[in-house]
Parts: C-alpha cells; sequence; structure tokens
C-alpha cells in the first residue's frame, strides 16, 4: 500500500498500545475513550493487512510485523516533534555532552533507539551513561555529577509530588507495567496457580540496587500479617534469569523486563497472589537543564518515543 493511503492519525494511537501493552492504559494516555482505541486498531490492522496486537491474559502482544513497525513509527513521530521545536537547529548543532545515569536492565532497549535518533538529529550530542546504584540520585544531581536517571524511583517521586514551591529535581513518567512471578520450568510451583502459601514458603532471590533483602513486596506481605524468605540479593535484572532458570527460587520482576533477563522461554511467568502497585518508570532531571535545547530534545525524545522493551 502507498504511504498515501494511511491514515497518519492512527499512528499515535498504534504507539501508544505498543507502548502500554494494554489498551486500557493507552486509552487514558491519549484521553480517549477504549472502544475508540479499538475501532483504531482495527482500522489500522485493515490498512496493513496484520493483526498487530494479540489479546492476552496481560494485555497485548504485539505481532512481528509491529514489533518490525514500532521502531519506525516511535522514531518518525520523536522526529517530528523535534523538527517542530523551536530549538531544533539549535539541538541540531549541539555539542553538548549529557550524563545519564540508566538501570541497567532498561540499556539494551533504550539505547540503540535513542543513539538512532541522536545520530540523525543531533549528532553532534554525546551521551555518558553509568549504571544506576541508587533509589535517590539527587544528590548526585545537586552537585551536578550526572545530569539524568532513568529508573523506579517510588518513594522519590511520591515526595517530589507532593512538594510546594519551587522543586530543583524534576521528573515525568515515562511509562508503566505490571509485576509478576517469575519461575523456572518444571518448577514444583509451576503447573498451579501460584498461591500466598507457596509464594511465601518458596525461597526468593531479590534484585536490590542497595543489597538490602527488603522491597515494597515485603510492606505488602506484612500488612498480611505473611513474610517471604529472601535467599539471595543481586544488583542487576540480568542476573536474575541465570539464577531462576536454574534453580528452584523465584522472583518479582516487571512483566516488561523478562525478556531483558536473556530467558524468556526458560521461565514461567505467574500473577502475584496478592495486590502490588504496577513498576513505574520515571525520567529525573535538574531545573538547570529545563531550558537548555538539547537537554529539552533529549528529553523530549525519550518521551515521544516510550521507552518500553518489546514483549
Amino acid at each position: 500500500m502507498s504511504i498515501h493511503d494511511l491514515d497518519l492519525n492512527l499512528l499515535p494511537i498504534f504507539d501508544a498500545v505498543m507502548t502500554e501493552q494494554n489498551l486500557t492504559r493507552a486509552a487514558d494516555k491519549l484521553a480517549m475513550r477504549q472502544p475508540a482505541v479499538s475501532l483504531a486498531l482495527k482500522r489500522l490492522r485493515e490498512m496493513l493487512d496484520d493483526e498487530l496486537l494479540i489479546r492476552t491474559a496481560h494485555g497485548v502482544k504485539p505481532t512481528p510485523r509491529a514489533e518490525e513497525l514500532w521502531p519506525a513509527v516511535r522514531l518518525a513521530l520523536a522526529s517530528l516533534e523535534s523538527v517542530i521545536a523551536p530549538d531544533s537547529v539549535e539541538v541540531a548543532g549541539s555539542q553538548e555532552t549529557v550524563r545519564l545515569m540508566l538501570l541497567d536492565s532498561m540499556a539494551s532497549f533504550v539505547l540503540p533507539l535513542l543513539m538512532g535518533a541522536i545520530q540523525q538529529y543531533a549528532p553532534g550530542l554525546n551521551l555518558q551513561v553509568t549504571p544506576l546504584t541508587t533509589r535517590d540520585p539527587r544528590t548526585m544531581m545537586m552537585q551536578n555529577q550526572i545530569d539524568m536517571a532513568i529508573g523506579v524511583f517510588p518513594r522519590l517521586v511520591e515526595e517530589l509530588g507532593s512538594a510546594t514551591g519551587f522543586a530543583p529535581i524534576q521528573h515525568e513518567r515515562l511509562y508503566s507495567g505490571e509485576v509478576v512471578c517469575i519461575m523456572r520450568n518444571g518448577h514444583p510451583l509451576a503447573e498451579r496457580e501460584l498461591t500466598l502459601e507457596g509464594f511465601c514458603q518458596t525461597q526468593h532471590v531479590l534484585m536490590c540496587l542497595s543489597g538490602k533483602a527488603y522491597w515494597p513486596a515485603e510492606s505488602a506481605l506484612a500488612k498480611l500479617g505473611l513474610e517471604r524468605r529472601i535467599a539471595l540479593t543481586v544488583n542487576q535484572f540480568s542476573t536474575i534469569g541465570q539464577i531462576v532458570a536454574k534453580s528452584d527460587l523465584i522472583s518479582m520482576v516487571p512483566f516488561d523486563l523478562i525478556d531483558v533477563t536473556g530467558m524468556t522461554g526458560q521461565v514461567v511467568v505467574k500473577k502475584l497472589p496478592f495486590d502490588f502497585p504496577e513498576s513505574q518508570v520515571d525520567m529525573l532531571w535538574h531545573a538547570r537543564d529545563q531550558r537548555n535545547a538539547a537537554h529539552k530534545w533529549l528529553r523530549d525524545t525519550l518521551t515521544a518515543m516510550s521507552i518500553r522493551p518489546s514483549v
């Protein structure tokens, strides 16, 4: 088909659904009703002659054709925003270096797309990426050691959101996703519904930047009068998959990051047997960079690209 036959208004809707992997969340993000989002996807399916997104127990899963299209659509939308921005010429000639602190599990899907956009639209812009090692990078930002941080900062973001007056640290939600439990194929719990008893009686491996055997799940379980045995703590999501796939330990991980563990197909995914909030990924930056053209372009590009792994 020709590009002239395609309704370009459908592309932001496609991008939102791919980003959220959930029709309800995508509709909320777009300020639309879910039936309208479903209708738009139906039209896009007919135009492209592909299912694009298939319903699953966790939301929707993209087809190979959708996965092929999505990076180009995201880059196109990000490119359009950068072109119409008043500082686009200034950004194109920028020679700045931006220091980004990033969770290791996100680097593999954030950096390839981001560098593609930088090389095309801001070829002089440099990135210095360091691993995220703290849940509160404010001090490093205040001391001008880093410019931006991307990760999961639930307590920090809650504190920033309740602050009154001028806030030196700014933040923006990039995406959120369900937290699930993973275990190896053939695990004693794999063939049946995961219960609270089974969850708490099984040994866990925990990803924790601080190395402490504590996560928000501990508070949620304590409210139920329960606790779990954390037999091992690590500081990288990529390590968790290998441990879970080769032992009887289980782990709580964001559903979107299972692919990052490198063990897709070797682990079983189970819904948690208790209520637990979604994992929320936020971008933080210092107010001193709010009007910096290169920094603003980078933040806008990350937001427009909707840095969410394709699962």
